[in-house]
């Protein structure tokens, strides 16, 4: 196990189309090639391009081992000797996630969290906000608009909601890709809104 004098939290938030998991990929490639322990971690929910892997929408992509919540992830990486615990998609695993992932950097382990900051209705999508508060390094992605090209700090759903549904309770309706959502900047995002 290599050592250093202190671990850190590395959050990479965003909305949809961003490259968030794009970058927790080369963060993880780097460790590796470092020679550095890692594990990865992934939400059984996410499974648009297949169960036990985490892939970018450019195709990139590297085994993961998928949990359904908070609990299961910390048991898996209990009593083990990690140098970085990468996890992606975090929305899914809800407010929980936060305590766990201060407790791995306490205790010793790097940790690499990606995933949305934002709700496809422009709401805080927690844990990433916390998450990014108590981060040693924070970084917030953009992807680009889907109608004007500018950068997009927001992501819209395009396909018909579930009648009553929460956008913060993640369901496997909500999962998708640009079946699904498009990347927006604020003012067609905003513009979006106001014709609902």
């Amino acid at each position: 196990m290599h050592t250093r004098n202190q671990a850190r939290l590395q959050v990479v938030a965003g909305p949809m189309f961003a490259g968030k998991s794009e970058e927790l990929l080369r963060r993880v490639r780097r460790a590796r090639i470092a020679g550095l322990s890692v594990e990865v971690f992934s939400h059984t929910l996410d499974d648009r391009r297949g169960q036990g892997q985490v892939s970018s929408h450019s195709g990139l992509s590297i085994p993961s081992r998928p949990f359904s919540d908070v609990a299961s992830l910390v048991s898996a990486v209990h009593g083990r000797e990690l140098d970085l615990v990468a996890v992606d998609e975090a929305q899914f695993f809800g407010p929980d996630l936060v305590p766990a992932v201060d407790a791995l950097v306490a205790g010793g382990v790097d940790v690499v969290v990606s995933g949305l900051c934002v709700t496809f209705d422009g709401r805080p999508f927690e844990p990433l906000p916390s998450l990014m508060a108590i981060a040693e390094n924070a970084i917030k992605l953009t992807a680009v608009c889907a109608v004007c090209g500018e950068d997009a700090a927001f992501h819209q759903r395009i396909a018909a909601a579930g009648d009553g549904e929460d956008p913060t309770v993640p369901t496997r309706a909500q999962v998708g890709g640009i079946e699904s959502y498009q990347a927006r900047c604020r003012r067609h995002f905003t513009a979006a809104l106001t014709r609902r």
